[in-house]
Formats: C-alpha cells, structure tokens, sequence
C-alpha cells in the first residue's frame, strides 16, 4: 500500500515538476533515471570490451602489465557525455555516474574477461578534493558497474596519498610527473591473488590509471584491468 501511495505522489509531483533528463531537458518517463533511452542510445559507444587489442589497451602498452582495458564511450568536445560528465563531476549529479555505470556494466557483462573480475577499484580523489566536492564521481561510476557484474567495491585500500594539482592542461610528461608514486595500498592482504578493474570517468594520457596500476601490481599474484566511461579519440 505504502508503495503505491509513492507511485501517486511521485506521478502527481511530476505533473508540475517533471524530472527531465540531464542531457536533453526534455521529461523522463517511468523506468527512465537521469538519462533518457534517446539520449543513451545516442552516446557513441567504443565497443572497445569486445576487441583485446584496442586502443585504450594500446595507450598502455610498453607503460604498464594490464590484463584488459577499456572505454564504453567516446568522449568529443560538446558532445552528449561531455555534457554529462561534466554535471557529473562539477554540478553535484553523481547520480549520472551511477547510471552510466550500469550502462557499461551491461556492456561488460557481455565478455568473459569481465565476469571474473573481483573487485572493482573507482580511482581515489584526496580527502581534501573529496570533501570540496562532496563526493568521488568515480565511486559512481563503479557502484553503477557492480549493480550489473558479480564483483564487489573496494572504496578504501587503495588511496591518495599525496594531494596534486589538477591534471587538466598539463603535457603528458606533466601527468605522468604530478602522479607518480602518489597511491598508496593500507592493506595488500585483501587484493593479493585478485584480479582487480580499477574505474575511471575519462581517458586522456593514462597517466593516472597507470599510477594507480602500478602500485597494484607491487603485489603478489595479482590481475589489473583498467575500464573508463569515456575515451579521448
């Protein structure tokens, strides 16, 4: 009964506040959650996780022993996921991150390599960033991730040591400098002999993604795939 009653409420409240997607403005009907199904079916899709050697796998070839890697989407300048990740991450709509997250949690699902990943790791932001901020959009996106794949979050182990500058403008080199050695692992026991997916929103140099890698793979007997939802054509 009580559920019912918020089926009402939340129809009549809708009929004078509708709830419109992030993308597009336009309402969003039952079934639909911060992204409309046009908008999702419109956001162009890498199909990355079906080929082995992709080009998010290539970005770290020579760099860093990953087992799998790879982007749901491109990311282009003013695009739909540009406009998204961005809410995402500077509008306090962590809640796209989620919906994202199952997106290509679904995508994932589809590849064995994927269905035998243990724990999922979303990137760590300083303790400082994250309460500026209020949250960790990558936390997001891989509580969205493990809504579809049989793994759990670790939103702890891992962590950020040491507190940088933002990477956005910085050369390649730059990235790579401003990272190095800044994760840190509070107990290796819990990761040893898993294989690990560690969740970011985009792909650029990979810098991070390679330093948060490489402290992982300090440890023993010990798989890492890399998954973001966007990549940098």
């Amino acid at each position: 009964m009580i559920k019912i009653l918020k089926t009402y409420i939340s129809d009549f409240l809708n009929l004078f506040f509708p709830v419109v997607c992030q993308s597009c403005g336009s309402p969003l009907v039952k079934q639909e959650n911060f992204i409309c199904t046009e908008c999702l079916y419109l956001l162009p899709k890498t199909n990355f996780h079906l080929i082995d050697n992709n080009p998010v796998s290539q970005v770290f070839w020579g760099r860093v022993n990953i087992e799998y890697a790879s982007s749901c989407y491109f990311f282009n300048k003013g695009g739909l996921l540009q406009k998204l990740i961005h809410k995402l991450k500077y509008k306090g709509m962590k809640e796209i991150g989620y919906e994202l997250g199952k997106q290509f949690g679904t995508e994932l699902s589809n590849v064995e390599w994927a269905k035998n990943i243990d724990i999922v790791i979303p990137v760590p932001i300083h303790p400082k960033r994250k309460k500026q901020r209020g949250y960790n959009q990558s936390d997001w996106i891989a509580k969205g991730i493990v809504e579809i794949l049989p793994a759990h979050v670790d939103y702890h182990n891992l962590y950020r040591a040491v507190e940088t500058q933002t990477q956005t403008k910085k050369t390649r080199f730059e990235r790579w400098e401003n990272v190095e050695n800044i994760f840190k692992i509070k107990s290796p026991q819990l990761f040893e002999g898993k294989h690990i997916l560690i969740v970011d929103d985009i792909l650029t140099t990979g810098a991070t993604l390679e330093a948060c890698a490489n402290e992982l793979l300090k440890l023993k007997n010990i798989k890492v795939s890399i998954a973001t939802l966007g990549f940098t054509a």
